[in-house]
């Protein structure tokens, strides 16, 4: 029997990125190191035509836990089948622990089988919130996270609550989330959760329209909102290096691409530069970046993605693919968040 470890409960430094199940996100879980990965949980978010066990099966998460979101999966319509119980047996045989999301819209079948889902190894759940849409104010909230949790037959101690509140897609809405955000969490110490964490995502769902062959920056506006919002007990969480606006079966240009995390801002590579041939394209972007004063002092040994850009800086040879350039934006983005929590 595989035996899963998990983080600790309370105030535990753990940093749940809300991911897609795509190869560039998998690969940089799969590339932490021992002491990151016990850091992480992430939540990923499970379409009908996602793979994820597939992906598990080639890129195992060093984190050994995952959160599954299934809110975009309908129910069967038979009784045989249960897609929380399915997918939980699937993960667990490839030596990882899934945590059922528990969303408002849930039917009652499916509380019931996250319930279950929950009982097979941790007698853990994650209940995402979202406010705008969930609950408009305390006692609808509350109302909604019984109904969840009566539903799965779990304990508030036994659940990590996310707020997630979404897009903070400008200054403005910054401004508006971080009120609501004071509200929630004023409503939330009322009950003994396992932990609380605040989740938000401020990158834009199109980055096409940004200029090539030259870095531009995007506010983390999400990171902003939970930095104002600090205190002793509330978690952090947000979309990686994606947007929380999902905008599938929708194609955008593939130039090479890195979305590079800094303190208050994304820096954009998109680099259209030096003819046809990716690879040259990719050297000429890594190039840039390493020699810009973002780059981290520790260079290529900050994260698993910061030694593949720098690679690549050295070596025209490779010129990655869509999925590579998100694994290594993910792998910095994970290894630059860690960083600021501990700091």
């Amino acid at each position: 029997m595989t035996v899963f470890t998990a983080p600790e409960a309370g105030e535990d430094g753990v940093y749940r990125p809300i991911l897609r199940p795509r190869r560039g996100e998998l690969a940089a879980l799969h590339h932490l190191d021992a002491a990151a990965a016990r850091r992480v949980t992430p939540i990923v978010e499970v379409s009908p035509a996602d793979r994820l066990p597939q992906l598990v099966r080639q890129m195992p998460p060093r984190t050994g836990v995952m959160a599954v979101d299934l809110g975009a999966v309908p129910d069967p319509a038979g009784p045989l089948s249960s897609p929380p119980l399915d997918l939980a047996e699937e993960l667990a045989d490839l030596g990882v622990a899934m945590l059922p999301v528990l969303r408002a819209y849930d039917s009652r079948r499916r509380l019931v089988e996250h319930g279950l889902a929950a009982r097979m190894h941790l007698m853990r759940a994650v209940l995402r919130l979202q406010p705008h849409t969930d609950a408009r104010n305390p006692a609808e909230a509350t109302a909604t996270t019984t109904r969840l949790l009566t539903g799965a037959g779990l304990e508030a101690e036994h659940v990590d609550l996310v707020i997630d509140l979404a897009e903070t897609a400008c200054a403005a809405h910054a401004d508006r989330f971080e009120e609501r955000a004071r509200h929630v969490l004023r409503w939330a110490r009322a009950t003994p959760w396992r932990s609380v964490t605040v989740a938000a995502g401020a990158m834009p769902p199109n980055l096409d329209d940004l200029p090539t062959d030259e870095p531009v920056t995007v506010g983390r506006h999400d990171a902003r909102v939970w930095a104002r919002l600090r205190e002793p007990g509330v978690g952090y969480a947000d979309y990686g290096v994606t947007s929380p606006v999902r905008r599938n079966g929708i194609h955008h240009r593939q130039l090479p691409t890195l979305r590079y995390t800094a303190e208050r801002d994304w820096w954009i590579y998109r680099w259209a530069r030096r003819g046809g041939r990716s690879d040259d394209r990719c050297h000429d972007l890594c190039r840039t970046l390493v020699t810009s004063p973002h780059w981290p002092p520790t260079g290529a040994r900050f994260s698993w993605g910061d030694a593949q850009i720098a690679q690549n800086a050295r070596s025209a040879r490779g010129g990655g693919s869509p999925s590579g350039w998100m694994a290594w934006s993910t792998s910095h983005h994970i290894a630059y968040v860690l960083h600021t929590l501990v700091s």
